[in-house]
């Protein structure tokens, strides 16, 4: 750090013993000492603070870096989300709306027609009716309740 040899060391501590004396040298050089750690814990304290400054700005810059990133990764997916979204909002136009315009229609075709009940038992064939009886007129009670299965199973 200073370079300083030998023979340097000597002329100090010789030049030292004549000016201070043999009596307060060792209580100069523990003075010196203090002196010497305390300057040295305010450097090393002194780094720490532009190191941690450093790791600060580091992170600060990495959490922009992500979150670009991650709003690149995410645009696709978003726009995938509008494209999904925008037949549904418009409500018309596009090979989206013609196929559930047109799978809602044949939906409706097959609730007007009343379901095959042949080959199944009594008691199927009265909860289909009953089924298509409340999908007619809406949540509730259907109009014409033939035997519920419960009135069948209490005879049984």
């Amino acid at each position: 750090m200073f370079d300083i040899g030998w023979s340097e060391l000597l002329a100090l501590v010789v030049i030292a013993i004549v000016f201070v004396g043999p009596k307060d040298l060792p209580k100069m050089m523990r003075t010196a000492g203090q002196y010497v750690a305390k300057v040295r814990a305010m450097a090393r304290e002194f780094q720490t603070s532009f190191e941690d400054l450093a790791r600060e700005t580091e992170l600060e810059e990495l959490r922009k870096e992500v979150s670009s990133l991650r709003g690149h990764v995410t645009e696709p997916m978003r726009s995938l989300q509008r494209e999904i979204d925008k037949p549904l909002k418009i409500g018309g136009g596009g090979a989206g709306a013609e196929a559930a315009a047109a799978s809602a229609a044949k939906a409706e075709e097959e609730r007007a027609e009343p379901l095959d009940t042949s080959g199944v038992s009594d008691g199927i064939a009265d909860s289909i009716r009953e089924a298509e009886a409340v999908e007619a007129h809406g949540a509730g009670e259907p109009a014409s309740v033939g035997s519920s299965p419960e009135t069948k199973r209490d005879g049984e």
